[in-house]
């Protein structure tokens, strides 16, 4: 075999295990039915905290990075995860978004996301209990 399609090969399989690892990842922290329509019906106020939040000078420059990706991901329609996939097809997006604003939340502090937040306290208190962020 030349060295170019070894090469080939070795790419494929590395991304091949990349992906199989990102699965594992969203299926352990995939959410359960409950928090999974909360976090649907909250997407737009979650859109506008995000935005929000990436925007705020005062975060440190890697928490709003990891929001200004966030956003990204939710804007290109190409999944990680393609929607045929059972159960994490359709909830890869929520779940993306849950685990990063858990990161941001513990470098930057739940008051941060309590500042930007433009919905209703009881919309926050739904997106605390469905991605798990501390009270």
């Amino acid at each position: 075999m030349p060295g170019w399609a070894q090469t080939l090969v070795g790419v494929g399989g590395g991304l091949l295990l990349c992906w199989s690892v990102l699965m594992v990842v969203l299926w352990t922290h995939r959410p359960d039915a409950m928090r999974a329509r909360e976090l649907l019906r909250l997407l737009p106020d979650v859109l506008r905290l995000v935005r929000r939040l990436a925007a705020d000078g005062t975060l440190p420059r890697g928490v709003r990075v990891r929001l200004w990706l966030l956003l990204a991901y939710l804007v290109v329609p190409i999944d990680l995860v393609p929607d045929f996939v059972p159960v994490l097809g359709h909830a890869d997006d929520a779940i993306v978004a849950a685990l990063v604003l858990r990161s941001v939340v513990r470098r930057a502090g739940a008051s941060a996301v309590e500042r930007h937040w433009p919905g209703t306290a009881d919309g926050l208190a739904a997106l605390r209990r469905a991605s798990r962020l501390p009270v």
